[in-house]
């Protein structure tokens, strides 16, 4: 019996999601578990699997926007009639064909028709008439800040090979719908402020979901109310701990490195100043028993703070060949929606660029975020005399709704003695 595949929702408040490209054809064999389309939310872009084993006999939906459980697919028995699922899946569409229909002869051309999920976008002339011609719908202003943007797949494809911003334009389609002509019209206007200035001079870059999720995430951490602490520890221990540790590797292990060292005892330093280690939600602080520690890691489609989970109950060793997975993962796009959610502390390392000392800004909905630089050689007075040692400076940045000063404090503290003695937590 033939089942429709509906769009799933992958995390919580997932509203809707951008189907990138489908990986089968119709026609082919699917088997359940198997990689069905590419999907693009605002935190991720991931493969969506088939729930059932069959052909997929209909693809209703090719690529753009998509509301949560709508009908995109169709898999069934090979030759099976689906014609009343496909029926009920236009409906739910709104009426919009699934697949280009022929258009009938005419003597004037045609506009490309868009069909994936809008219905065609065409151009005709009148015929002469002596009745006046309605006067055209007035274009949608421009939506909201964070309003879904509806956009016709020809008018995103277009936009995206043009450096067209969809969220800025005022669609003329359906119910402020984004149409083709619209991002036509957009990619030869001139650049506001700039008319005099040769073509060529100014890229216009469109935002990335990804991208658009950062913006929004962080103009949120903007609104809380901060404070940053900083210290600085001696980090010869914590470079000898790293250098026993891979010395003692087997063949096939992921070597660690001073950052893996570094997330264990941070996590051992959550799970004993638990105001740290929270989330602020609506009002009110949940705080953790276990360290999920998120790690910031550049992608390249923008930032991602993928999760390693129960660090504190976690090797360095395990820890290590976490971040390694991720990390690979997150840089060739492979992330799932569940490797970037359930965090209660972010770690952001910048040290590896050579800088010595920055300010991370907040991750909400976590309460606190540890900003660690480079390790340095400095002179430091040591029983009354000068010696060079290794330095490590890390700052960390509290929401002051849940974490006070001596809170604060005291994490890092601790974080400071662990990285003198990593001993002591390990």
């Amino acid at each position: 019996m033939a089942t429709e595949v509906k769009l799933p929702r992958l995390g919580q408040g997932m509203e809707s999601g951008t189907i990138v490209r489908w990986l089968k054809t119709e026609g082919d064999a699917v088997a359940k578990g198997e990689p069905l389309y590419e999907l693009d939310t605002d935190k991720v872009t991931q493969e969506v699997e088939a729930e059932s084993d069959g052909v997929l006999l209909k693809i209703v939906v090719s690529d753009g926007e998509v509301d949560v459980g709508t009908t995109v697919g169709i898999i069934g028995a090979q030759d099976e009639d689906v014609a009343a699922l496909l029926a009920d899946a236009q409906a739910e569409n709104g009426g919009a064909p699934t697949a280009p229909a022929p258009a009938p002869a005419q003597d004037t051309a045609a506009a490309p028709e868009d069909t994936a999920s809008g219905g065609p976008e065409s151009v005709e002339e009148a015929p002469a008439s002596s009745e006046p011609a309605p006067a055209p719908a007035p274009p949608t202003a421009p939506r909201a800040s964070g309003e879904r943007v509806k956009a016709s797949p020809l008018a995103r494809r277009i936009a995206r090979e043009r450096g067209v911003d969809v969220a800025q334009l005022a669609g003329t389609g359906p119910e402020g719908r984004v149409i083709a002509e619209d991002v036509e019209k957009a990619a030869v206007r001139p650049v506001a402020g700039s008319a005099s200035a040769p073509v060529g001079e100014v890229e216009v870059v469109e935002l990335t979901s990804t991208r658009r999720t950062i913006a929004r995430r962080l103009t949120e951490a903007w609104q809380a109310p901060v404070f940053q602490l900083t210290v600085t520890a001696d980090a010869t221990e914590l470079v000898a701990t790293r250098e026993r540790m891979v010395e003692l590797l087997r063949e096939g292990e992921t070597k660690p490195t001073v950052s893996d060292v570094l997330t264990r005892l941070v996590a051992s330093a959550l799970v004993r100043h638990r105001p740290v280690n929270a989330n602020f939600v609506d009002g009110k602080l949940h705080r953790f028993t276990a360290a999920n520690i998120g790690l910031a890691v550049a992608a390249p489609s923008g930032l991602v703070v993928p999760v390693i989970r129960d660090a504190d109950r976690k090797s360095v060793q395990q820890i290590a060949a976490d971040r390694a997975d991720v990390v690979s993962r997150a840089r060739t796009g492979k992330l799932q929606l569940a490797d970037l959610e359930g965090g209660t502390f972010t770690i952001s390392n910048l040290g590896m660029y050579g800088i010595e000392q920055f300010v991370a800004v907040l991750n909400p909905p976590q309460v606190a975020i540890l900003a660690v630089g480079s390790i340095e050689e400095r002179p430091t007075a040591i029983d009354g005399e000068f010696a060079i040692v290794p330095t490590l400076t890390m700052t960390l940045t509290c929401d002051h709704r849940a974490i006070d000063g001596s809170e604060g404090a005291e994490f890092l503290r601790d974080v400071k003695a662990f990285v003198e003695s990593p001993s002591l937590a390990l």
